[in-house]
Parts: C-alpha cells; sequence; structure tokens
C-alpha cells in the first residue's frame, strides 16, 4: 500500500497540512460516530500519464472504498491536464479505511490502460472542515515514476442518528450512483462512439526503401494506427519498391487534431521483424471530399510512401433510445426508401443501403461475478462500424432498449452482436455472441436469438432480443460484390492449432474426394459399369462434341443452378456437407477451447527454470565463453522454432484458403445465398448472350487492351479479381454452421450446459 501521496511536508490550498500516517501516534480524539459523510470534488488532474499514441490520454477517475467502487467520473477525452469539476457525497462506515483513487485512460473496444493510483486517509482528515488536496499518483509496479496529481476538495463530517437508518442510506445512494452513472456513461459512450467522417486510405507503394536482408532486399510491410483503430498490409518479399496497392477506411471522430501513425517494418521469419521508419499524416491540414495524393519520406529510415487519402463525411450512423429511431417515422421510412430506389442506383455506388438494429433486452445471461450476477453491456459491429450500449448492472436479464443504426458499404456483411460483463480493472468478460448475415435479416421481425460461444460453433446461456431492419439497393449491392471485400483491422493474430489445422486438413480432403468421385464416375462410363449409363454418356458426348459452341460453356453452369433451385423448391435439401461440418466444430469445441485458451506453461516455466540455473553456474564459474556459446544455441533453437510455427500458421492458413474456396463455389451452386445465387445466373447468362453475339477475338482483344492501358489510364488504381471477389461473399462451410440460428432450448440439461460453457 502506497503512503498518503502529498508531498513530504503536505500540501493544501487554504494552508492546512495533511500528512499521511507515520510512527507519531496520533492525537487523541473522543469516540466517533457510527457513519461518517465524505464529500468529494474532483476538480482536476496536472501532467497525467500518457497512454495514447497520439501523446494524449482520455483519462477518467475511480473512487474505491473496502474494495468497493464507489465513485466513477467521466471521461475527460484527449487531455492531460482535464477539469473535472465532479461532486460525489459517500457514506464511510469506518475511517481506517482509505479512499482509494484510481486514474486509467479510456480505450473503445478495448482494455482501459492504468495511469496511476492514489490513496487518501481519512483519518488524517478534520471534521466538518473543506480541504484542498493534491495527491500525487503513482504505479506500485514502477513506484520511481512520476504519473502527475489530483487535485481535490474534501470534507468529513460525522452522520448522527440510527444506524440502520444511516445503512438504509447508504443502500439507496449506492443504487442510485449506479442508476444515474449508467445513464451518465450512457451519454458519454454516445458521444464517444459516433464518427463524424470517413478516412479513406489507399496504400499505393514504397519508393527506394532500406535494404534490412543480407540479399540486399527487404520484405516490407506497414502498420497504420489513428486512436484505437488499426491496420496491417499485406508482406511484400523481396522488395525496395513494393507495390501494395491496398485500401481501406478509419472512422474520424474529431474535426481537428487527428493523427495517422504510420510504420514500417521488415517481415522476418523466426526473428522480431525490422523497424524501417515511420511517418504521420496530419489529417487536419487535408480539405474535406478531396483526394489527396502524398508522398510521405520515412523518418529514421530511408525511401517515402505514396498514399492516397480522401475525407469524406460520415453518413447516418446514430444511437437513440427505443422511442426515438427514424424508420417508425413514415415519413423518414419513405425518404429512405427513395433513397435506396432502383432509379437511384448509379449515385454514390459505396453507399449500398441502411440497417437499424434495435436490441431490446437478453435474458438468463451466465453469471460472471462471484455475487452471482453480472454487469452486461452489448457490443454491435458492422464489418469495422462498431458502437454499445450501456451497462446494466448487477443483472441477468438487462433491459437496454437502444436503436443503432449504421450505413451499409456491403450487404453482405455480417451484423455481430456481442454481450460482455464489464469489469472494472480488466478486461470484459464475454458471456455470448450471435452472427447474423444482413441477407438473412427478415425486417421488422422481434426475435429472440441463442447466445452462442466466442467461436460461434456452440451454444452458451442466455438468449438475446433484437429487431432488424434492412434497406438497400439491389443494383448498388450486385456492383459491389465485385470488388475487394473490406478487411477488418481488428483481428486476432493467427495461431497454431491442432484442432484447426485437423478441420482443415479434412476440409481439403473432402474437397479432394469429390473431385476423385467425379473422375471415377466419368471412368466408370468408359469401363462400362453400367452400360445404360455408358450408352447415355456416349451419345451425350457425341452430340455435345458436334454441336460444341465457346457460348455453351456458361450455358452448361447454368445447369446444375437450374437443377438444384428445382431440387429446392420440391423441397429436397441439398447442403447435406454442412451437416457434417456442424458435427465436426461441436466435436471439436471443447478441445479447442482447452488447448488454445488455455495452455499449459509448465513446460516453458521448467525450460526457463533451467536455463537461468545453467546461467548462474556459468556465472559463477566465469566461463563467458561458454554462456555465449549457450546464449548461441539457444537463440538458435527459439529462431527455428518461431520458424517452424510461421511454417505451420502459412500451411493452415493454405489449407483454409483452398477448402472455403472450394466449398464456396459449391455453395454457389447450392442456392446457400439465393441473392449471389442469382447473381451467378444473370453473369453466366449475359456471359452466354456476349459470346455468342460477339466473335471471341474482339472479345479477347477487348480485355487485353484493358489491362494493357488500366494503369496508364489510372496510376494509382487498386488491383482486383472480379471472380475472387464474389467467391469471398459466398460463405464457406465453416462460416455456414456460425451464421446459423440456434433453436431455442427453455431447458437445457445440466451435462449439456456444462459441456456448452466449460469452466
Amino acid at each position: 500500500m502506497l503512503a498518503l501521496p502529498f508531498s513530504a511536508a503536505g500540501r493544501s490550498l487554504t494552508g492546512i497540512n495533511i500528512v499521511g500516517p507515520s510512527n507519531a501516534e496520533p492525537p487523541p480524539q473522543p469516540p466517533g460516530p457510527a457513519m461518517y459523510q465524505l464529500d468529494v470534488i474532483l476538480k482536476k488532474g496536472s501532467n497525467l500519464a500518457i497512454r495514447d499514441r497520439t501523446g494524449t490520454s482520455d483519462p477518467y477517475v475511480k473512487f474505491k472504498i473496502a474494495g468497493k467502487e464507489v465513485f466513477r467520473s467521466k471521461t475527460i477525452h484527449k487531455n492531460l491536464n482535464p477539469v473535472w469539476d465532479d461532486r460525489v457525497s459517500l457514506l464511510v462506515e469506518s475511517l481506517k479505511d482509505p479512499l482509494y483513487v484510481k486514474v486509467f485512460d479510456y480505450d473503445f473496444g478495448l482494455q482501459d490502460d492504468f495511469m496511476g493510483s492514489a490513496y487518501l486517509h481519512l483519518e488524517s482528515l478534520e471534521h466538518q472542515r473543506t480541504l484542498d488536496v493534491t495527491l500525487d499518483l503513482k504505479d506500485p509496479q514502477y513506484p520511481e515514476h512520476n504519473l502527475g496529481s489530483l487535485d481535490l476538495a474534501v470534507t468529513l463530517s460525522p452522520k448522527e442518528g440510527d444506524t440502520r437508518d444511516a445503512t438504509m442510506l447508504l443502500r439507496r445512494n449506492w443504487k442510485r450512483s449506479c442508476k444515474y452513472q449508467s445513464m451518465r456513461l450512457s451519454d458519454v459512450h454516445r458521444k464517444a462512439q459516433l464518427w463524424r467522417g470517413i478516412v479513406s486510405i489507399s496504400l499505393i507503394e514504397g519508393r527506394s526503401l532500406q535494404p534490412m536482408d543480407a540479399n540486399g532486399f527487404s520484405d516490407p510491410y506497414v502498420k497504420f494506427r489513428m486512436g484505437h483503430q488499426k491496420y496491417k498490409s499485406k508482406t511484400i518479399p523481396k522488395t525496395l519498391n513494393p507495390q501494395w496497392r491496398e485500401q481501406f477506411d478509419f472512422h474520424l471522430y474529431e474535426e481537428q487534431g487527428s493523427y495517422v501513425d504510420i510504420t514500417v517494418w521488415d517481415k522476418d521469419a523466426g526473428k522480431k521483424d525490422d523497424f524501417m521508419g515511420r511517418c504521420t499524416v496530419n489529417l487536419s491540414h487535408l480539405t474535406k471530399e478531396q483526394t489527396h495524393k502524398l508522398d510521405l519520406p520515412l523518418e529514421e529510415g530511408e525511401g517515402l510512401l505514396v498514399l492516397l487519402v480522401t475525407l469524406t463525411a460520415s453518413a447516418a450512423v446514430s444511437i437513440s433510445d427505443l422511442s426515438v429511431n427514424m424508420l417508425d417515422d413514415p415519413h423518414e421510412r419513405h425518404q429512405i426508401m427513395q433513397r435506396y430506389s432502383l432509379w437511384r442506383s448509379f449515385n454514390n455506388l459505396k453507399d449500398v443501403g441502411v440497417v437499424q438494429v434495435k436490441v431490446i433486452r437478453a435474458e438468463g445471461l451466465m453469471a460472471a461475478d462471484v455475487t452471482g450476477k453480472s454487469d452486461p453491456f452489448c457490443v454491435v459491429e458492422l464489418s469495422n462500424d462498431r458502437l454499445q450500449t450501456h451497462t446494466v448492472y448487477k443483472n441477468l436479464n438487462p433491459e437496454w432498449n437502444k436503436v443503432f443504426t449504421f450505413n451499409v458499404k456491403d450487404i453482405h456483411s455480417v451484423l455481430e452482436v456481442s454481450v460482455y460483463d464489464e469489469d472494472r480493472d480488466r478486461s470484459a468478460d464475454f458471456l455470448g455472441k450471435v452472427a447474423i448475415p444482413l441477407l438473412n435479416i427478415q425486417n421488422g421481425e422481434r426475435k429472440a436469438y441463442a447466445l452462442k460461444s466466442k467461436e460461434l460453433t456452440g451454444p452458451t446461456k442466455g438468449v438475446i432480443f433484437l429487431e432488424i431492419d434492412v434497406i438497400f439497393n439491389a443494383v448498388k449491392a450486385g456492383l459491389t460484390t465485385l470488388i475487394p471485400i473490406e478487411q477488418k483491422y481488428i483481428e486476432e493474430e493467427p495461431r497454431v492449432s491442432k484442432q484447426l489445422l485437423l478441420r482443415n486438413f479434412n476440409r481439403v480432403r473432402r474437397c479432394i474426394m469429390f473431385l476423385i468421385n467425379t473422375g471415377c464416375f466419368i471412368n466408370s462410363c468408359f469401363e462400362w459399369d453400367s452400360p445404360q449409363r455408358s450408352i447415355c454418356a456416349l451419345v451425350l458426348f457425341v452430340i455435345v462434341v458436334w454441336n460444341f459452341e465457346l457460348y455453351m460453356i456458361p450455358l452448361a453452369l447454368l445447369l446444375p443452378l437450374a437443377w438444384n433451385y428445382i431440387l429446392i423448391a420440391s423441397g429436397k435439401d441439398t447442403r447435406q456437407d454442412v451437416q457434417a461440418m456442424e458435427d465436426l466444430l461441436e466435436d471439436e469445441d471443447e478441445d479447442f477451447d482447452r488447448d488454445d485458451k488455455d495452455p499449459k506453461p509448465g513446460t516453458w516455466e521448467d525450460s526457463r527454470d533451467k536455463n537461468y540455473i545453467l546461467e548462474d553456474m556459468l556465472a559463477s564459474w566465469h566461463f563467458e565463453w561458454i554462456r555465449a556459446m549457450v546464449d548461441s544455441e539457444r537463440k538458435g533453437f527459439m529462431n527455428k522454432l518461431y520458424a517452424i510455427q510461421d511454417v505451420c500458421i502459412s500451411v493452415q492458413n493454405a489449407l483454409d484458403e483452398v477448402a472455403s474456396y472450394g466449398e464456396r463455389i459449391k455453395n454457389t451452386f447450392n442456392w446457400t445465398v439465393p441473392f449471389l445465387s442469382w447473381l451467378a445466373i444473370v453473369a453466366f447468362g449475359a456471359a452466354t448472350t456476349i459470346i455468342y453475339f460477339i466473335p471471341l477475338r474482339y472479345i479477347v482483344l477487348a480485355w487485353g487492351v484493358n489491362k494493357f492501358t488500366k494503369k496508364l489510364r489510372d496510376p494509382y488504381t487498386i488491383d482486383n479479381n472480379e471472380l475472387l471477389d464474389f467467391l469471398s461473399r459466398v460463405p464457406s462451410d465453416v462460416q455456414v454452421v456460425q451464421y446459423r440460428e440456434l433453436k431455442l432450448d427453455p431447458n437445457p440439461s445440466p451435462n449439456k450446459r456444462k459441456k456448452n460453457n466449460p469452466g
């Protein structure tokens, strides 16, 4: 425990010295009353610690007494000298418990950073007198660091009267404080979450970068950060003039003073990546609604980066109460319907539609606290757009009654709604999640969704009630299907997983077995295993070859789509493989959690202990040359271990990519997503018509001229493959299982509940 963090002589603006407990005996005092009232004015902070990359912090303050939080201040954004002027009155039972003051930096969507703490010893305060005090903030782990100070005004007054009445008053004040705090935090979060603009960044290329490898080249990639938003580019191997051609968006939360921090790194397998330089973009110097070409020299390195940056105003993104929402107003709903009508299909192709999510309530949530309750809040995500509700304290059946509105840039996006338990001093605990593709939503239907695990492979405890409306333009939605999909910039780094590697291997094996079975079927026609089948195949082969034209290729691809549509319309299910994938995911779910989330550190710690013992022995024997050899061998072993891990991750990801593309092709023809299957029919029909009426040489000539002149017409265009972009929107079998709704089970058995909620 830290001593009272005033200066050694004490500090007081009123001329009264306040000192902490010392070895000197305190002056005798008459017996105290049963209760005290502590009035605190949190005035301001001075020279607080920097916790954000922009050189500032978003500080707020917590008060605790006897381990229980009794107050939380508002958050002051982007300020190291914040002024709060917050007032709070607390009822204190014992003066022996000090007031514990902690300061945090608010990070939306991330764990809040610790900025320092201090103790105010109540026994040292004079009664019924307002004292101005300054608390010096310290970090218990690094007490020598100066983390700034807080200015308070405190008044301690005895509370006379019946102890029971005072206790009831204390409880009522605590409940009222929690309720007021939840409402106030709701307003603070609403203001902090809503962005006022979009920053579109195109990373084009790098020029004359610094060579970092022995071969005279580098393997560069770029990291971008703006506040809590991050993006990492792909790695371009063995080059000093990389061509990235990537585009992504950040949210702009402030009109002025926003910076984008950019760092360039050289990828090294098996060891730490090398730093190649940094640069910064000051967005306040850029005009809006205009694309800016920036040539940014790298500081602390060589070369420069070429970027295209565009600032655009944000469309309708909002958080409101249930009683106030735009789609319930007939006039506003009509205007939105007109905005996304077919006759406006070519106005602002990036504005595909709008989605409104009503987060009503949740029931039967998991108890995450030792009290048997939880402090749940809800996070709603659509691609990189993320908003959240306020926290409902000590409740397993919370009611939020909030309405979130997002703009839809891609109709194939998936709406993710997650429920967390707020923990004051650490990251939030996960309670459940649902993933809902926008194309699966039925407008205006209030529905209960069973919550799933974090991997969306099995159920967890609780349900959440949502009502969702989606309005979009079908032509814009179809055109955006043929451009690169937006990558999420908040993603976990890939890890090696035995279960994931085995699952991907089995998926690839199923795709290969399909090809082998197809080949065996064709070969059986040649072998005349079935005379009737072979005769039909021979006749069909002769007719097709004799009459073959190039336009028949896309026409033939229409046949399986039509056949599967007829089967589905007649009530037959053509998607049995998805059920097999669901069974596989459920079987591995428990092992996946145990192996990936709770790694056993014993082996590593034992090896580290042995290494430390060995180093101590060598040091005591003064065999420095042996120490160097051991260190070299150990580093070599660790480098090999990291290299093996990188290879395993590459194999794991390659298997996933191969299997995913095979499953997506199958799911396109299986009508897993009807919108995409209809889009494929339109594409195949158009291709058939074009090839039928236009000679092939003209088509190839037009394609080649377009490819050769594309960079001449637009030097900074983002390359893409329309076919792969289309397939990236089709869900794989794993995603189909993750997006499938669970049937509500009002009375799950204890064994099943235990299996679904281990630990």
